[in-house]
């Protein structure tokens, strides 16, 4: 094995240089932890056509393994839930279903953990196990417990660790239930995307205790929500800047597919468009949609003739919104129970009138009947999401 330790000082430097990197005990552990060890049995560069290449680590030219390794890049490392680099051929096809994330994300998001000496922590994603092995030397082995849903990327992740040196509690399980085993957590952190924070990880959180975790379920329009639970159960935090991770598998969303002509065959209205659908490419109306139309998916399409075609879909309650460019501007016809494009067209409306805030604008409070998030005070720029019916009233006899 090639000694990788100039390049985890050169990672070291180019993370504080980046300003994600500000502590001297971070550092220590970003110049300790061998990223290569983490990416056994190889990773998957992406090429053109949205093909990718497979890099084996064994037998991989160590110059070149050493410059993946160290890269400030997410790397794949499996491919549709099963394919490891070790087992393709020359390019392959496929979803990346588990990687380990660029070094600026891990490393910025620990930082933001706020962790002390002593603090114990639950990560939910192991994946490689890198950010687990950060978080062990700096907060000792026994003090991290890390869950992964899937059983094969677990063991090796807990083989990584081992080689390692850290014996840390590697759960494999569904990391939306936490692991209740060993709370209270002084820390919760989500190496996943979840389309809401579980009230599970509040309750297994200390009074005091930070939640960080990425919300929201378009891979360009989440937010990394930072969140101190109280006293009384509940969780208030804001939205401290972009993030991208993986979706949490159980709720990762199944793409609209198959005839987009049927699923829109009736409408119940048709106008023109008052903020024109292609904002929604753009990370904070994308984060917005999602506020105003929890889950919604924004479906782009052409026709034969290469007519371009914009579509948003909630698929479960059946509503749909079909947008054709129309002119300089758009049309809209919109079917179904609920008119999602009136409900984001609003929200996107009022935030240009209030400025276009930033996403870090964005506060959230979650209980355990509902998520609430907001901008400043203004009513437009407000929205609850409901986990239970509020009781029924009672009727007179």
């Amino acid at each position: 094995m090639t000694d990788t330790a100039p390049d985890r000082r050169a990672l070291a430097d180019r993370l504080e240089k980046a300003g994600v990197l500000t502590t001297p005990q971070w550092r220590a552990a970003v110049e300790a932890v061998p990223r290569e060890l983490f990416l056994n049995p190889g990773v998957f560069l992406p090429m053109d056509g949205g093909r990718w290449r497979p890099v084996r680590a064994v037998g991989a030219n160590p110059a070149e393994w050493g410059r993946i390794a160290y890269s400030d890049q997410s790397l794949t490392t499996q491919l549709d839930g099963y394919l490891t680099a070790d087992q393709a051929g020359d390019l392959v096809t496929g979803v990346p279903t588990s990687s380990s994330t660029t070094p600026v994300s891990v490393v910025g998001m620990i930082e933001n953990l706020d962790v002390e000496e002593g603090h114990q922590v639950l990560e939910i994603g192991t994946g490689t196990g890198y950010s687990s092995a950060l978080m062990c030397h700096r907060l000792g082995e026994d003090n991290v417990t890390t869950v992964e849903v899937d059983p094969t990327v677990a063991a090796r992740a807990d083989a990584a660790l081992e080689t390692a040196g850290f014996s840390t509690w590697t759960v494999t399980g569904d990391g939306l239930l936490g692991h209740p085993h060993r709370a209270p957590y002084h820390r919760v952190i989500a190496a996943c995307a979840v389309r809401r924070i579980p009230h599970t990880w509040i309750r297994q959180t200390r009074p005091g205790g930070i939640i960080l975790a990425t919300v929201g379920s378009w891979p360009y329009g989440a937010g990394l929500a930072k969140v101190t639970v109280g006293e009384d159960g509940t969780a208030e935090g804001r939205i401290t800047d972009r993030s991208s991770f993986m979706q949490a598998r159980s709720q990762a969303a199944v793409p609209v597919s198959g005839d987009l002509s049927a699923r829109t065959a009736y409408a119940d209205s048709e106008r023109a468009t008052k903020v024109p659908p292609v904002v929604l490419e753009e990370w904070m109306p994308a984060f917005l949609a999602q506020l105003a139309a929890p889950g919604v998916q924004f479906v782009r399409a052409a026709t034969s003739d290469g007519t371009q075609l914009l579509y948003v879909f909630d698929p479960e309650r059946e509503s749909f919104a079909e947008f054709t460019a129309d002119g300089d501007g758009w049309t809209v016809r919109q079917g179904g129970p609920v008119a999602l494009w009136d409900d984001i067209e609003r929200a996107l409306t009022a935030w240009q009138d209030a400025g276009s805030p930033d996403i870090t604008a964005v506060r959230l409070r979650i209980t355990a009947d509902s998520h609430t998030y907001w901008i400043d005070d203004d009513p437009a720029l407000r929205w609850q999401h409901r986990l239970a019916r509020p009781p029924a009233q009672s009727r007179a006899s």
